[in-house]
């Protein structure tokens, strides 16, 4: 079998090297008469991204089915979370990759850890509702204080013909007659219209570009 091996360190000046993680990972192959096909090492790169050069690189290689199967140290090493792990693993397996982490004893390549899988999938699961049942609480307890959640509305400059625009649509003047008299653009008043409310769909200037 292909081997990759993955390992990453989070900092360049404080003394951690990947090294020793990647020997232990050789030796690993080497028992299991594994062909390592490939090194792939992070350094200086926070395990909370979810894109990093050398593991994008490495799971290309899986897509590509150029690789049976990916060891890393710890899982802490691969996944960024539970979720981002799960996502992972599920992709992985959908190309025919197995995956190890030597020293969380996971290993895809037996029922056991298969198994474990599993187990991993139903925990991401539960975190994930568990998130969304505090976002509807806290929703809910927002509401009933008051206040509506979501994004703030952004407040927009209201135009200086603004009154004067509605004033002449109320009076039953085109959006052309309105130009000419303000010395405006047929579209200009129409976008004015539309944000006040008083645009007559079957007044829309025929060459009017939103």
């Amino acid at each position: 079998m292909n081997v990759a091996l993955y390992a990453r360190v989070s900092t360049k000046d404080k003394g951690q090297n990947p090294e020793m993680q990647l020997t232990e990972l050789r030796e690993f192959a080497a028992k299991r008469g594994w062909q390592v096909a490939g090194e792939f090492v992070d350094i200086g790169v926070s395990g909370s991204k979810d894109h990093r050069p050398q593991l994008d690189a490495m799971m290309r290689l899986a897509q590509a089915r150029k690789v049976d199967v990916i060891v890393c140290w710890k899982l802490d090493r691969f996944g960024r979370s539970l979720r981002h792990l799960v996502d992972a693993l599920a992709e992985l397996k959908a190309v025919g990759c197995a995956f190890v982490s030597l020293r969380d004893n996971l290993d895809l390549t037996t029922p056991a850890g298969r198994m474990m899988f599993h187990v991993i999938g139903a925990m991401a699961e539960f975190e994930r509702e568990l998130i969304r049942e505090r976002v509807k609480a806290g929703l809910a307890h927002a509401r009933s204080k008051g206040r509506i959640g979501g994004r703030p509305k952004v407040k927009r400059e209201r135009d200086k013909d603004a009154k004067t625009i509605r004033a002449m649509r109320a009076e039953g003047d085109s959006y052309g007659e309105i130009a000419e008299a303000l010395d405006r653009t047929k579209s200009d008043i129409y976008r004015v219209c539309m944000t006040l409310g008083c645009s007559e769909s079957t007044d829309r200037p025929e060459s009017l570009s939103l």
